[in-house]
């Protein structure tokens, strides 16, 4: 089975790359959706013991953590360091679920993967990119979304340039959706001629 990566610079196209593999059979992994439900669950003590006064009842306050953080950046790293072997952990299930399955292929999407080094724990990397201009006013467009907040999580994050130059694909997302989607399909058809060699190597054991 092969694991591939999928990841992109905030507002660059990930989510809709991610539910288009989905429609196609492929397996995907959602890191930001299952940081969701750590934020329910298991990570819930944690954060509150590091961040004091950021959760309630409901588990914790994202948008208390948030301010919490702008507050102090330096935070990043603690929560970095709760939150990111939890979602490993699930990311072993899932790829073992996946290869029982009998899945030819698996993506892990995951938005700080070059960051964490999870991309050499894998045997492709696809990356789904868009010109700066776009990706602001896509992202200023969200919910809550500020130019400050947004400049913050940017910072956080490795240069879409340096992700292209990474990546074994890019996928362009700056036209039509249909467009950056055929993209995606010619790459599904490329995967089949790699070489499996992650998951025996890093996941299975």
């Amino acid at each position: 089975m092969l694991v591939v990566g999928l990841t992109g610079s905030i507002a660059m196209g990930k989510t809709t790359a991610a539910a288009h593999l989905r429609s196609r059979g492929v397996p995907v992994f959602d890191a930001d959706g299952c940081v969701h439900e750590l934020y329910r669950a298991e990570a819930v003590p944690l954060i509150e013991a590091a961040f004091p006064g950021t959760t309630d009842n409901a588990g914790v306050d994202r948008a208390l953590l948030s301010a919490a953080l702008q507050r102090d950046p330096a935070g990043f790293k603690r929560l970095e360091a709760i939150v990111h072997p939890l979602v490993r952990q699930r990311e072993v299930a899932f790829l073992r679920d996946a290869a029982e399955a009998g899945a030819a292929v698996a993506v892990l999407d995951v938005p700080l993967l070059y960051e964490t080094g999870l991309d050499a724990a894998l045997d492709a990397v696809i990356v789904v990119s868009a010109s700066a201009e776009a990706q602001r006013e896509r992202a200023l467009m969200r919910p809550g979304m500020t130019a400050e907040k947004l400049d913050q999580l940017l910072a956080r994050q490795m240069p879409d340039e340096e992700k292209r130059r990474r990546a074994h694909f890019v996928v362009d997302t700056n036209g039509p959706p249909g467009v950056s989607l055929h993209q995606l399909d010619a790459i599904l058809g490329m995967l089949g001629g790699r070489r499996a060699q992650a998951y025996a190597r890093y996941w299975s054991a």
